[in-house]
Protein backbone atom coordinates (compact mmCIF):
# COMPACT_ATOMS: atom_id res chain seq x y z
CA UNK A 1 0.00 0.00 0.00
CA UNK A 2 1.30 3.57 -0.87
CA UNK A 3 2.38 5.28 1.99
CA UNK A 4 0.11 8.18 1.18
CA UNK A 5 -3.14 6.60 1.42
CA UNK A 6 -3.65 5.95 5.18
CA UNK A 7 -5.42 2.45 5.93
CA UNK A 8 -8.81 2.03 7.14
CA UNK A 9 -10.27 -1.06 9.47
CA UNK A 10 -14.20 -0.21 9.40
CA UNK A 11 -16.57 -2.34 11.19
CA UNK A 12 -19.68 -3.27 9.60
CA UNK A 13 -22.52 -4.56 12.98
CA UNK A 14 -25.39 -5.02 10.22
CA UNK A 15 -28.41 -5.60 12.46
CA UNK A 16 -26.55 -6.33 15.87
CA UNK A 17 -26.40 -5.00 18.78
CA UNK A 18 -28.78 -2.33 20.48
CA UNK A 19 -27.68 0.87 21.60
CA UNK A 20 -26.45 -0.07 25.54
CA UNK A 21 -24.47 -2.78 23.73
CA UNK A 22 -23.14 -0.37 20.94
CA UNK A 23 -22.02 2.12 23.59
CA UNK A 24 -20.12 -0.61 25.75
CA UNK A 25 -18.55 -1.95 22.69
CA UNK A 26 -17.04 1.13 21.58
CA UNK A 27 -15.87 1.93 25.30
CA UNK A 28 -14.24 -1.53 25.35
CA UNK A 29 -12.82 -0.91 22.03
CA UNK A 30 -11.13 2.17 22.70
CA UNK A 31 -9.27 1.32 26.39
CA UNK A 32 -8.04 -1.67 24.81
CA UNK A 33 -6.41 0.22 21.68
CA UNK A 34 -5.15 2.81 24.18
CA UNK A 35 -3.57 0.31 26.32
CA UNK A 36 -1.83 -0.73 22.79
CA UNK A 37 -1.05 2.90 22.17
CA UNK A 38 -3.03 2.82 18.86
CA UNK A 39 -1.78 5.40 16.53
CA UNK A 40 -4.87 6.72 14.61
CA UNK A 41 -2.85 9.15 12.53
CA UNK A 42 -1.06 5.83 10.59
CA UNK A 43 -4.60 3.85 10.77
CA UNK A 44 -8.27 5.20 11.18
CA UNK A 45 -10.41 2.92 12.77
CA UNK A 46 -14.55 2.98 12.04
CA UNK A 47 -17.83 1.63 13.25
CA UNK A 48 -20.49 1.39 11.57
CA UNK A 49 -23.44 0.93 14.14
CA UNK A 50 -27.24 0.73 13.34
CA UNK A 51 -29.49 3.55 12.73
CA UNK A 52 -31.05 3.10 16.77
CA UNK A 53 -27.40 3.20 17.84
CA UNK A 54 -25.66 6.23 16.22
CA UNK A 55 -26.62 9.02 18.65
CA UNK A 56 -25.37 7.22 21.28
CA UNK A 57 -21.81 6.39 19.58
CA UNK A 58 -22.07 10.19 18.70
CA UNK A 59 -22.46 11.30 22.52
CA UNK A 60 -19.65 8.55 23.67
CA UNK A 61 -17.11 9.51 21.40
CA UNK A 62 -17.62 13.35 21.26
CA UNK A 63 -17.99 13.96 25.55
CA UNK A 64 -14.62 11.39 25.67
CA UNK A 65 -13.07 13.06 22.78
CA UNK A 66 -12.75 9.40 20.98
CA UNK A 67 -10.35 8.96 18.05
CA UNK A 68 -13.17 6.24 16.59
CA UNK A 69 -14.68 7.08 13.82
CA UNK A 70 -18.34 5.93 13.02
CA UNK A 71 -20.66 6.23 10.28
CA UNK A 72 -24.57 4.53 8.68
CA UNK A 73 -25.13 1.50 7.23
CA UNK A 74 -26.86 3.07 4.75
CA UNK A 75 -29.04 6.04 3.12
CA UNK A 76 -31.79 7.55 1.41
CA UNK A 77 -31.83 9.36 -1.37
CA UNK A 78 -34.07 11.57 -0.62
CA UNK A 79 -33.20 15.15 1.63
CA UNK A 80 -36.79 14.93 3.15
CA UNK A 81 -40.15 14.26 2.79
CA UNK A 82 -42.84 11.49 2.79
CA UNK A 83 -40.32 8.63 3.03
CA UNK A 84 -41.39 6.67 5.85
CA UNK A 85 -38.73 4.53 7.28
CA UNK A 86 -35.83 6.67 5.30
CA UNK A 87 -33.14 8.65 6.82
CA UNK A 88 -31.29 11.13 4.94
CA UNK A 89 -27.85 12.24 4.59
CA UNK A 90 -28.27 15.20 6.27
CA UNK A 91 -29.59 13.35 9.51
CA UNK A 92 -26.61 11.37 9.20
CA UNK A 93 -24.19 13.92 9.09
CA UNK A 94 -25.48 16.13 11.52
CA UNK A 95 -24.71 12.54 13.67
CA UNK A 96 -20.85 13.75 12.90
CA UNK A 97 -20.72 10.75 10.84
CA UNK A 98 -17.63 10.23 8.70
CA UNK A 99 -18.78 7.46 6.25
CA UNK A 100 -21.78 5.53 4.67
CA UNK A 101 -21.70 2.03 3.45
CA UNK A 102 -23.30 2.12 0.01
CA UNK A 103 -24.40 -0.69 -2.16
CA UNK A 104 -23.70 -3.16 -0.02
CA UNK A 105 -24.51 -6.71 -1.68
CA UNK A 106 -27.33 -7.27 0.83
CA UNK A 107 -29.00 -4.22 0.22
CA UNK A 108 -28.95 -4.67 -3.15
CA UNK A 109 -30.27 -8.69 -2.51
CA UNK A 110 -33.07 -7.88 -0.04
CA UNK A 111 -34.26 -3.91 -0.53
CA UNK A 112 -32.79 -4.39 -3.56
CA UNK A 113 -31.18 -1.41 -4.43
CA UNK A 114 -30.12 -0.94 -8.63
CA UNK A 115 -27.09 1.15 -9.86
CA UNK A 116 -29.50 4.29 -10.73
CA UNK A 117 -30.55 4.18 -6.51
CA UNK A 118 -26.82 3.85 -6.05
CA UNK A 119 -25.70 6.36 -7.93
CA UNK A 120 -27.72 8.81 -6.32
CA UNK A 121 -26.78 7.69 -2.98
CA UNK A 122 -22.83 8.37 -3.36
CA UNK A 123 -24.02 11.82 -4.47
CA UNK A 124 -26.78 12.06 -1.60
CA UNK A 125 -23.77 11.16 0.98
CA UNK A 126 -20.56 13.58 -0.93
CA UNK A 127 -23.63 16.46 -0.82
CA UNK A 128 -23.45 15.81 2.94
CA UNK A 129 -20.12 16.23 3.49
CA UNK A 130 -19.14 12.46 4.34
CA UNK A 131 -17.60 9.62 2.55
CA UNK A 132 -19.25 7.27 1.05
CA UNK A 133 -17.46 3.41 1.44
CA UNK A 134 -19.14 1.77 -2.13
CA UNK A 135 -19.30 -1.90 -1.62
CA UNK A 136 -18.93 -4.03 -5.42
CA UNK A 137 -17.73 -7.93 -5.75
CA UNK A 138 -19.00 -10.65 -7.52
CA UNK A 139 -20.96 -13.50 -7.34
CA UNK A 140 -19.62 -17.12 -7.01
CA UNK A 141 -21.26 -17.66 -10.74
CA UNK A 142 -19.37 -14.59 -11.89
CA UNK A 143 -16.38 -15.57 -10.63
CA UNK A 144 -16.99 -18.94 -11.84
CA UNK A 145 -17.32 -17.84 -15.47
CA UNK A 146 -14.15 -16.05 -14.67
CA UNK A 147 -15.50 -12.41 -15.27
CA UNK A 148 -15.16 -11.56 -11.66
CA UNK A 149 -12.68 -8.61 -12.04
CA UNK A 150 -14.67 -7.18 -15.42
CA UNK A 151 -18.29 -7.49 -12.89
CA UNK A 152 -16.46 -5.27 -9.85
CA UNK A 153 -14.58 -2.81 -12.01
CA UNK A 154 -18.29 -2.79 -13.93
CA UNK A 155 -19.67 -2.44 -11.04
CA UNK A 156 -17.54 0.88 -9.87
CA UNK A 157 -17.24 2.43 -13.34
CA UNK A 158 -21.40 2.38 -13.69
CA UNK A 159 -21.42 4.51 -10.38
CA UNK A 160 -18.44 6.46 -10.61
CA UNK A 161 -18.31 7.63 -14.12
CA UNK A 162 -20.18 10.54 -14.08
CA UNK A 163 -18.72 12.11 -11.05
CA UNK A 164 -16.52 14.92 -11.11
CA UNK A 165 -12.34 14.04 -10.01
CA UNK A 166 -13.27 15.88 -6.55
CA UNK A 167 -16.14 13.86 -6.20
CA UNK A 168 -14.35 10.85 -7.08
CA UNK A 169 -11.52 11.10 -4.98
CA UNK A 170 -13.53 11.09 -1.90
CA UNK A 171 -14.94 7.88 -2.53
CA UNK A 172 -13.91 4.66 -1.02
CA UNK A 173 -14.20 1.38 -2.49
CA UNK A 174 -15.09 -1.78 -0.51
CA UNK A 175 -14.46 -4.55 -2.50
CA UNK A 176 -16.47 -7.65 -1.23
CA UNK A 177 -16.34 -10.87 -3.30
CA UNK A 178 -20.26 -11.81 -2.24
CA UNK A 179 -19.18 -15.69 -1.83
CA UNK A 180 -17.10 -14.53 0.72
CA UNK A 181 -19.17 -12.90 2.83
CA UNK A 182 -20.25 -14.65 6.28
CA UNK A 183 -19.28 -17.94 4.39
CA UNK A 184 -15.62 -18.41 6.12
CA UNK A 185 -13.93 -18.66 2.61
CA UNK A 186 -12.30 -15.69 2.00
CA UNK A 187 -10.39 -14.03 -0.93
CA UNK A 188 -6.51 -15.31 -1.61
CA UNK A 189 -4.27 -12.08 -1.04
CA UNK A 190 -3.45 -11.55 -4.80
CA UNK A 191 -7.53 -12.37 -5.44
CA UNK A 192 -7.66 -9.20 -3.23
CA UNK A 193 -4.87 -7.36 -5.08
CA UNK A 194 -6.11 -8.24 -8.87
CA UNK A 195 -9.36 -6.88 -8.13
CA UNK A 196 -8.18 -3.52 -5.86
CA UNK A 197 -5.65 -2.70 -8.67
CA UNK A 198 -8.31 -3.40 -11.77
CA UNK A 199 -10.51 -0.92 -9.84
CA UNK A 200 -7.56 1.55 -9.04
CA UNK A 201 -6.86 1.22 -13.09
CA UNK A 202 -10.41 2.26 -14.01
CA UNK A 203 -10.13 4.76 -11.62
CA UNK A 204 -6.96 6.38 -12.97
CA UNK A 205 -8.14 6.14 -16.99
CA UNK A 206 -11.87 7.24 -15.91
CA UNK A 207 -10.48 10.47 -14.06
CA UNK A 208 -6.99 10.48 -13.51
CA UNK A 209 -3.95 9.23 -11.67
CA UNK A 210 -4.08 11.52 -8.58
CA UNK A 211 -8.21 9.99 -8.06
CA UNK A 212 -6.26 6.45 -8.61
CA UNK A 213 -3.54 6.89 -6.06
CA UNK A 214 -6.23 9.05 -3.80
CA UNK A 215 -9.25 6.53 -3.36
CA UNK A 216 -8.66 3.51 -0.36
CA UNK A 217 -9.82 0.08 -1.86
CA UNK A 218 -10.95 -1.68 1.14
CA UNK A 219 -11.22 -5.88 1.20
CA UNK A 220 -14.17 -7.40 2.60
CA UNK A 221 -15.49 -11.02 3.17
CA UNK A 222 -14.34 -13.22 6.15
CA UNK A 223 -11.81 -10.78 7.49
CA UNK A 224 -9.98 -11.85 10.38
CA UNK A 225 -6.73 -11.59 12.17
CA UNK A 226 -5.25 -14.85 10.81
CA UNK A 227 -5.27 -13.52 7.08
CA UNK A 228 -5.09 -10.01 7.58
CA UNK A 229 -1.36 -9.04 7.31
CA UNK A 230 -1.36 -11.46 4.15
CA UNK A 231 -3.85 -8.69 2.24
CA UNK A 232 -2.66 -5.95 4.18
CA UNK A 233 0.45 -6.50 2.46
CA UNK A 234 -0.90 -6.19 -1.35
CA UNK A 235 0.02 -3.17 -2.81
CA UNK A 236 -3.57 -1.93 -3.84
CA UNK A 237 -5.29 -2.82 -0.75
CA UNK A 238 -5.71 -0.35 1.86
CA UNK A 239 -7.71 -1.89 4.87
CA UNK A 240 -10.78 -3.54 5.80
CA UNK A 241 -14.59 -3.51 5.81
CA UNK A 242 -15.57 -6.13 8.45
CA UNK A 243 -18.69 -8.08 9.39
CA UNK A 244 -18.63 -10.94 11.90
CA UNK A 245 -14.92 -10.36 12.92
CA UNK A 246 -16.32 -6.92 14.26
CA UNK A 247 -18.65 -8.12 16.55
CA UNK A 248 -15.83 -9.52 18.59
CA UNK A 249 -13.88 -6.50 20.02
CA UNK A 250 -10.71 -8.35 21.07
CA UNK A 251 -10.70 -9.71 17.88
CA UNK A 252 -11.38 -6.77 15.83
CA UNK A 253 -8.51 -4.83 18.59
CA UNK A 254 -6.42 -7.45 16.59
CA UNK A 255 -6.97 -6.81 13.57
CA UNK A 256 -6.82 -3.00 14.17
CA UNK A 257 -3.19 -3.50 15.33
CA UNK A 258 -2.01 -6.03 13.07
CA UNK A 259 -3.07 -3.72 10.25
CA UNK A 260 -1.12 -0.66 11.72
CA UNK A 261 2.17 -2.66 12.13
CA UNK A 262 1.94 -3.80 9.00
CA UNK A 263 1.81 -0.73 6.99
CA UNK A 264 4.00 1.16 9.06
Amino acid sequence: MTSRRIPLVAGNWKMNFDHLEATYFVQQLAWKLRDARFDYRRCEVALMPSFTSLRSVQVLVESDKLRIRYGAQAVSVTSQGAFTGDVSADMIAHLGCSYVIVGHSERRKYHPEDDANIVDQVRAVLAAGMQPILCVGESYEERRKGIELDFAVGQVHDVTRDLSDEEASRLIVAYEPVWAIGTGMVATPQSAQDAAKAIRDDLTATFSTTVGDTVRILYGGSVSSKNAVELIGEPDVDGFLIGGAALKVDELTKICRLTLEATA
